[in-house]
């Protein structure tokens, strides 16, 4: 008998149904008509003991405790889903062989192989297991998928990684979270400073520009603009690009802080003529960007329509396992593999019975038409997220729903469009010895940009001055000259968007030269999973609160950020982390020395936290109690990603 065990009920209900009938359904699985099994698991049916399963004297938490560091982990089943365990236990003593089908992600790998190690599979059984990596519920999809079975031991490495980001979590955050709730009890704070590997360094990052905001002093600025005719009588304006002679009045950005500078250049221009030094017209071509992964959706939902990364996730949760109308979601890839090609305009019918807005857009796709987003050298467990063959009645959706699913539908759609063609004309003009420059963009395809919903911006864009054909040497006349009275500006606040864009990009907010070099191509800090969740945990903390779309740190976010070392609080750190995470999982790097470096940096941090930095925290915080479920996370997920 073979047994196939999903992440969820619902990724297994998909499976029975794409294997022989007739079915009878029983507690927990289900039984095919060739014998076979498909059973579940409900989410993670394990977690990560508490300490006090290690020593019952970390019930009370207390400084000599500290650090906590398990010899020998132990995993405990779930209190409500111990029943599924028990199922699972009794199916795998009567199977033959197992199917892992769980998430095609990371956490979905070590879900099901946690739950195999944990009720002590034979090692051959085990060594046999192949891999199902489900993308699409629908039925001809998941088909595809159980006629391409890999062997599991072919992801034994993003099972190690997942297991590894598992255990630092649990060793990071216990520690530090004890350490800081500890120190800040003493100066009189009455709830839990939960300290985390990412959502600390995230905290810090809303932090220090929230205080960059408050203390920021706004300057006067000047520029100084030509207003210039041709030979041919055309009009057109360009700016004065300051010399190197200039540079003791301007800052660092090059910004000129001297008005009277400026009123120099403007009267010396006026009414003279200039010379063209440069003169260049480039014919270019922007392609289509590629499929969403589930943070570039997220960024694109929070700008679109205010969505949190939470909301975002949740409605693509329903998106894929109620309606199985777009792939699986918790994607980090954004390109697809080449077998689906071929389905592009089965998909592009299923995209117009969905939503009618987009039906001419897919009557006008060239689907012979292959982007760069087809590549199976980019994909491996997973890829991009986008639309199912599966149509729906229009109208069966929900407004977010509606919406979510057109962003998705769009991005596809881009695939099968020609590149944005424009023309990027450049001038340049001396004046009086002064350099003026310019620069124009004019459409001449607008290629998959069609597609684009209209908006302030992109009709501010087509407003914008289209500057003359000229030659070099061509002379032109400066009809007038302007100043303009410029303030610098405050950095923004951060919102949904640039928050999850800060994530992903972390390594703008790296402060080692060498490190962010090494961070510029991996995925920033957290998961695709687990974002929204991080961001979501430091709200329910109440180190952050919203304001319409901004996001602002709180008094106590604040001040526990000003508590901790800058190791603690600044990304460098956790990014490294994050990035040799990915190369366990490509066998890049080692699972016991990245422990052990964990640790040894929990002691230097531990260390270094000065308990008198929390007496600004007195009166602060939810009245709390040093008992053993304090941290207990949320058990509304079905799937417990790790909150970090």
């Amino acid at each position: 008998m073979i047994l196939y065990i999903a992440e969820k009920p619902s990724l297994g209900r998909a499976i029975a149904d794409a294997l022989p009938k007739p079915h009878k359904k029983q507690p927990g699985y289900i039984e095919v008509g060739n014998g076979d099994i498909v059973s579940w698991c409900i989410g993670h049916l394990l977690e990560q003991a508490e300490p006090d399963a290690y020593d019952p004297k970390y019930k009370q938490w207390k400084l000599e405790h500290l650090p906590i560091v398990p010899q020998q982990w132990q995993l405990k089943a779930k209190k409500d889903t111990a029943k599924q365990l028990s199922v699972l236990r009794a199916l795998l003593k009567r199977a033959d062989s197992i199917v892992h089908a769980g998430d095609p992600d990371r956490e979905g790998q070590l879900l099901v192989d946690e739950v195999l190690a944990h009720l002590k599979v034979g090692v051959r059984k085990r060594s046999s297991a192949q891999r199902c990596l489900i993308s699409d519920l629908n039925l001809a999809a998941v088909r595809r998928s159980l006629g391409n079975l890999r062997s599991n031991s072919e992801f034994i490495p993003l099972s190690t990684s997942a297991l590894a980001r598992s255990r630092a979590d649990w060793l990071y955050g216990m520690n530090m979270t004890r350490l800081c709730t500890i120190h800040g009890g003493s100066a009189g704070f009455q709830g839990v400073l939960s300290v985390g590997r990412v959502q600390t360094p995230l905290l810090g990052l809303v932090v220090r520009r929230d205080l960059e905001i408050a203390n920021f002093q706004p300057r006067a600025f000047y520029e100084v603009w030509a207003q210039l005719k041709t030979a041919a009588g055309e009009d057109f304006k360009l700016k004065w690009k300051p010399s190197a002679s200039c540079a003791p009045y301007q800052d660092e950005e090059g910004r000129v802080l001297n008005r009277a500078l400026a009123e120099n250049v403007a009267r010396r221009i006026k009414g003279q003529l200039g010379k063209v030094l440069r003169a260049q017209t480039k014919a270019k071509k922007q392609p289509p960007p590629l499929p969403y992964n589930l943070s570039t959706l997220q960024i694109d939902a929070a700008k679109a329509f205010a969505f949190s990364a939470k909301k975002v996730l949740d409605t693509c949760q329903s998106l894929y396992e109620r309606h199985k109308l777009i792939t699986y979601p918790r994607s980090d890839s954004r390109y697809l593999p080449v077998e689906h090609f071929a389905q592009g305009s089965s998909v592009g019918v299923a995209i117009g019975a969905v939503d009618q807005q987009l039906a001419q857009a897919v009557a006008n796709a060239d689907f012979s038409r292959k982007s760069k987003a087809w590549n199976d050298a980019k994909v491996d467990a997973h890829h991009a997220i986008i639309p199912t063959q599966k149509s729906r009645a229009t109208g069966s959706l929900s407004r977010d729903e509606g919406l979510i699913y057109q962003l998705i539908a769009r991005s596809y759609l881009y695939q099968f469009y020609p590149a944005y063609s424009f023309d990027e004309r450049q001038l340049e003009v001396e004046i009086a010895g002064g350099l003026f420059t310019g620069k124009s963009v004019q459409a001449t395809d607008q290629g998959w940009k069609a597609l684009q919903p209209k908006s302030k911006k992109s009709q501010n864009n087509s407003e914008q001055q289209r500057l003359p054909s000229l030659k070099v040497t061509d002379v032109v006349s400066c009809i007038d000259a302007g100043i303009s009275d410029k303030m610098t500006s405050a950095p923004a606040f951060f919102t949904d968007a640039t928050l999850l864009a800060a994530m992903t990009g972390i390594n703008r907010f790296v402060q080692d030269v060498e490190l962010k070099k090494i961070l510029k191509d991996t995925d920033g800090i957290g998961t695709e999973a687990t974002r929204a969740g991080i961001i979501e945990l430091l709200f329910k903390r109440e180190f952050l609160a919203r304001e319409g779309k901004l996001i602002k740190s709180t008094t106590i976010g604040q001040k526990l950020i000003g508590s901790l070392p800058d190791m603690a609080t600044t990304p460098d750190m956790t990014a490294l982390w994050e990035s040799r995470l990915s190369m366990i999982a490509q066998r890049q790097f080692n699972y016991q020395q990245f422990m052990h470096d964990l640790q040894q940096v929990i002691q230097q941090l531990s260390q270094a936290v000065d308990p008198r930095s929390f007496i600004g925290l007195k009166g602060e915080g939810k009245k709390f109690t040093f008992k053993k479920n304090s941290r207990r996370t949320s058990k509304k997920s079905t799937k417990t990603k790790r909150s970090a």
